[in-house]
């Protein structure tokens, strides 16, 4: 008994002895733990911490209490390992594995700023410049009692990458006070510098309105962005837009709203800006989605408000006029299109109204056309074609003017510049319209250089066949010899009447075809082929009879072509009276 109590008490005291023995230490012979709970670690070889073979741990202890000692070295070397890790895939290339890493390495220690730092170089790698930007103002924050000039060149690049060059030089500034000797810090200085200088150039030529000078310098901005795969700034992409609608490059402009909308297409600024290039251009309905769009965006955006008042008042006015001008009412045409056109405008930011207000001054120009006004009509196509020299129809219109101003030679240019522009924007139809229009136009230039026979019977070239029967009553009382008249312009108006009271003749004749006033035995306005100046010589010389020239054969005539008839009787013949031929043969 005496010896199984002894024993006892020697084991008891081998217990207490073995609580009160230092810590274990790692495979190294280090202790795992230092005053601080870290591990140090060899940044080129990482090692992982060797657990013991001791016995389980104790129970977890109760909440709230700090967790063991080894359990923090273990974080922390993770985390070191981990970071190693994106090292490796970072210098391998694999950019999108080594931000994974780095990210891991962040979640098991978020005090390390090199880790951030790490990780913002790999996002810089991929392009991905504004989440490196946040992991180097990351960093900062940690750094501050400590900055390092590393950092602050890395942040100004990507600064400089999401074109903020202001706020890249402060930071450089900070670097190089740092090391004022830091090479890439210099290098990227004189970059940002550039960049501004550039800016500055850009928003002096825009406040000239100096367009050119302005897309020069703006266009050097964006390369210096794009160049190093950078994100141009929202804000640049819209003077883009801005810059082509100022120069009336509307395929550029649209490229360029096209280009923002791709990457900012839920800004309501991009989608205003592209619908205003869609007004301008004529699109009305798809530039009212897009103001629609925005405002689903931003309910209180002012300007995509006033884009989509503007464009829905273009196009209720547009369509009002359209439809006044079918129904005959012309004068109510002209005054919806001049009200659709004020609230256009002529800005010069906007193009000077662009295609849109080149639409409706070609629509104004048809309607005064109608109106016999051709003064304004020529007017508002010149306007017209200024904005918009490829439009066919304005061609087209300005084209007719000519012709009603007998301007034949401009008529025959703009019918040919219409035609060769409508095989590429119109239809079938528009091609077959305009080739007979230039024809016509052609045989007026002819007719001009030679006889006009409606500018001599006083007609419209569309005029009817009961007008030209009254025309050449009226002319051929002006001119008849017998009342005083013009021998020769007499002879003119019974040979216009002799080609345009034939249709087949008259259809010839504004072919361009030659017409001289003989009817080739095929009847008309002289009744029969008869040679106007043997006629005279007949009355003259004889050979007919005499007859003279009384001044009372116009009343009545008993012998044709023989004695006493007068004039009457001489260019009679397309019509019988008692005894003989009426005097103008009507």
């Amino acid at each position: 008994m005496g010896n199984n109590k002894k024993s006892k008490q020697a084991k008891k005291k081998q217990q207490a002895s073995a609580a009160t023995a230092p810590a274990t230490l790692n495979g190294n012979g280090a202790d795992q733990s230092d005053h601080e709970g870290r591990l140090s670690v060899d940044a080129e070889s990482p090692t992982s911490p060797v657990k013991d073979s001791s016995p389980a741990p104790p129970e977890t202890p109760a909440r709230g209490t700090e967790p063991e000692p080894e359990q923090k070295v273990d974080l922390i070397v993770l985390a070191e390992q981990t970071k190693e890790a994106g090292n490796v895939a970072f210098k391998a290339k694999r950019f999108g594995e080594a931000v994974d890493l780095y990210t891991k390495a962040i979640e098991l220690n978020p005090s390390e700023p090199a880790y951030l730092t790490n990780r913002a170089a790999a996002y810089m790698a991929l392009k991905r410049f504004r989440p490196a930007l946040q992991d180097c103002q990351s960093a900062q924050a940690l750094q501050s009692t400590a900055p390092s000039a590393k950092t602050l060149v890395r942040l100004a690049r990507c600064q400089l990458a999401l074109g903020q060059p202001t706020p890249a030089l402060s930071t450089l500034s900070a670097a190089l006070d740092l090391e004022p000797n830091n090479a890439a810090a210099k290098a990227l200085q004189r970059q940002v510098r550039d960049l501004e200088g550039h800016l500055r150039n850009f928003e002096g030529a825009r406040s000239r309105r100096d367009w050119g000078m302005a897309r020069l310098a703006l266009d050097r901005c964006l390369s210096g962005i794009e160049g190093e795969g950078g994100e141009v700034p929202v804000e640049w992409r819209l003077w883009r837009i801005e810059l082509e609608l100022a120069r009336s490059n509307w395929e550029a402009a649209n490229i360029a709203a096209n280009d923002a909308m791709r990457l900012f297409s839920n800004s309501p600024d991009v989608l205003t800006m592209r619908g205003l290039v869609l007004f301008l251009t004529a699109k009305l309905s798809q530039a009212l989605q897009h103001a629609q769009s925005a405002l689903r965006l931003d309910p209180g955006y002012e300007p995509a408000h006033k884009l989509r008042k503007r464009v829905k008042d273009v196009e209720r006015l547009k369509e009002e006029g359209n439809n006044a001008f079918k129904t005959g009412k012309l004068d109510e045409a002209t005054e919806k299109y001049t009200e659709a056109l004020e609230r256009v405008g002529e800005n010069e930011n906007e193009g000077s109204g662009g295609q849109i207000r080149a639409t409706l001054l070609s629509n104004r120009a048809t309607t005064l056309l109608k109106l016999q006004r051709h003064e304004e009509a020529l007017a508002d196509t010149d306007a017209s074609l200024v904005l918009l020299p490829t439009s066919f129809k304005a061609l087209r219109t300005r084209a007719r003017i000519h012709l009603h101003m007998e301007k034949y030679e401009n008529a025959v240019a703009d019918f040919k510049s219409a035609l060769e522009q409508a095989g590429m924007d119109g239809t079938d139809q528009d091609v077959r319209s305009l080739r007979d229009d230039v024809k016509k136009a052609e045989a007026a230039l002819k007719r001009s250089k030679t006889k006009d026979y409606y500018k001599i019977l006083g007609l419209a070239r569309d005029c009817t066949e009961v007008e030209i029967k009254k025309a050449y009553r009226r002319e051929s009382l002006i001119h008849h010899p017998d009342k005083g008249g013009d021998e020769e312009k007499f002879k003119l108006v019974v040979e216009a009447h002799s080609v345009l009271s034939d249709p087949r003749r008259r259809q010839r004749y504004d072919l361009g075809e030659d017409e001289d006033g003989q009817n080739d035995g095929m009847g008309g306005g002289m009744g029969g082929g008869v040679d106007l100046s043997e006629l005279f010589a007949q009355f003259h010389g004889g050979g007919m009879g005499g007859g003279g020239f009384h001044s009372h054969s116009h009343s009545h005539s008993h012998g044709g072509f023989g004695g006493g008839g007068g004039y009457g009787g001489r260019y009679g013949g397309a019509g019988r009276t008692q005894g003989g031929y009426s005097p103008f043969g009507f």
